[in-house]
C-alpha cells in the first residue's frame, strides 16, 4: 500500500485509511449495482424469447393421430380449432383487477403464473377472484430471482415449495400443477448458475413430480427494457401469432405494465376476428387429451 509522508500507511484509523475504504465500498456497491443491472436485462431477454413450439406440435400430432385411428374427420376438425392462451406471468399486481375485469368483460379465460416476491403478496386474495370467474392460477416462482432458483435442482423445489406455502390460505394448492420456468425451459441464463444441464434435470424432475410445465410461442415483449406501449404490443403479438393455430401468449401482470392492460382489449379483439377460441392452458390439454 502507499504509504503518506510519515512513512504509515493508509491504515483505516487513519483519515487517508477511511477514505480509501469509503471509495473502495463505493465502488463495490457500484459494480454489485451494475452485475445486477445486467442480471436483469439479460433475463428480461431471454424470458422474451420464443424457447419453442412443442406444445402446439404435440396437440396437432395427437389429433391428426386420434383422426387416423377412428377414421373419422371430426376428431381432426375439433383438435385444429384456433386457439389463444393468454398467460400472464409475475403477478398478482396492482394491473390485476384491471386485467380481470377486462377479462370478464370479454367473456375469456386466461391463465396466471404468479410469484410470491414482496409485491404480489398485498393483491393475492385477487387470486380468488381470478378462479371463482373461471380463469386458472399456476406456478412461476417464488422469489423469481435466477441466481437462487437456478443454483441447483433442490433450490429450485425449495423455491416452488415457499410459492405453494403462500398460495395455501387463498387457493386449494393441491389442484395446482402447472408451470413455467422462469426465462423458459430453454433459457440459458441458468447455466451459469447450476451449469448447463439445470434445465434438463429439472424439466425431468418436473415430469417425475407429476406437474405439467409449458413456455409460449407468441410474446407481447412488454416487460422489455424498451417499455413498449400499447399499439407496439398487439403489433408484437400479430407478428407472433401469423400463421399459427395455437397461441401461446407471454404477457406479464406486474405495477410496472400498465401498457399491457390498455393493449389488452385489443389484442382480445384481434384474436376474436381472426377465428380464434379462447382457453385456458390446463382447457387446452384437457381437449387435447380427450377431457
Amino acid at each position: 500500500m502507499r504509504q503518506n509522508k510519515n512513512g504509515k500507511g493508509g491504515a483505516p484509523g487513519t483519515p487517508v485509511g477511511w477514505a480509501l475504504l469509503v471509495l473502495l465500498c463505493a465502488v463495490a456497491l457500484l459494480l454489485g449495482r451494475c452485475v445486477a443491472e445486467q442480471t436483469q436485462r439479460t433475463a428480461a431477454k431471454w424470458e422474451t424469447t420464443i424457447p419453442n413450439d412443442y406444445f402446439a406440435v404435440r396437440a396437432t400430432a395427437n389429433a391428426e393421430a386420434e383422426a387416423e385411428e377412428s377414421g373419422e374427420g371430426e376428431a381432426e376438425e375439433v383438435m385444429m380449432l384456433k386457439i389463444a392462451c393468454l398467460t400472464f406471468d409475475d403477478g398478482p399486481s396492482s394491473n390485476t383487477q384491471a386485467i380481470l375485469d377486462i377479462l370478464k368483460e370479454a367473456d375469456v379465460p386466461a391463465t396466471f403464473f404468479v410469484t410470491a416476491q414482496e409485491a404480489n403478496l398485498p393483491y393475492y386474495p385477487l387470486l380468488k377472484t381470478a378462479v371463482a370467474e373461471g380463469h386458472q392460477i399456476a406456478m412461476h416462482s417464488a422469489s423469481h430471482k435466477y441466481s437462487q432458483i437456478y443454483a441447483d435442482p433442490s433450490a429450485f423445489w425449495l423455491d416452488i415449495k415457499a410459492l405453494r406455502t403462500a398460495l395455501e390460505p387463498y387457493l386449494p394448492v393441491a389442484g395446482i400443477h402447472w408451470l413455467r420456468f422462469p426465462g423458459g425451459s430453454t433459457n440459458t441464463v441458468s447455466h451459469r448458475y447450476g451449469g448447463r444441464n439445470i434445465m434438463k434435470t429439472l424439466i425431468a424432475q418436473t415430469e417425475e413430480k407429476g406437474y405439467e410445465w409449458i413456455d409460449w410461442n407468441v410474446c407481447g415483449e412488454d416487460a422489455t427494457a424498451s417499455h413498449p406501449d400499447a399499439d407496439r404490443i398487439l403489433k408484437n403479438i400479430q407478428r407472433d401469432s401469423n400463421g399459427r393455430d395455437v397461441c401461446v401468449v407471454l404477457l406479464h401482470d406486474t405495477k410496472a405494465t400498465g401498457q399491457t392492460v390498455k393493449a389488452l382489449p385489443a389484442i382480445i379483439a384481434w384474436y376474436k376476428e381472426n377465428g380464434y377460441n379462447f382457453c385456458t392452458v390446463e382447457q387446452m390439454y384437457e381437449a387435447r387429451d380427450g377431457g
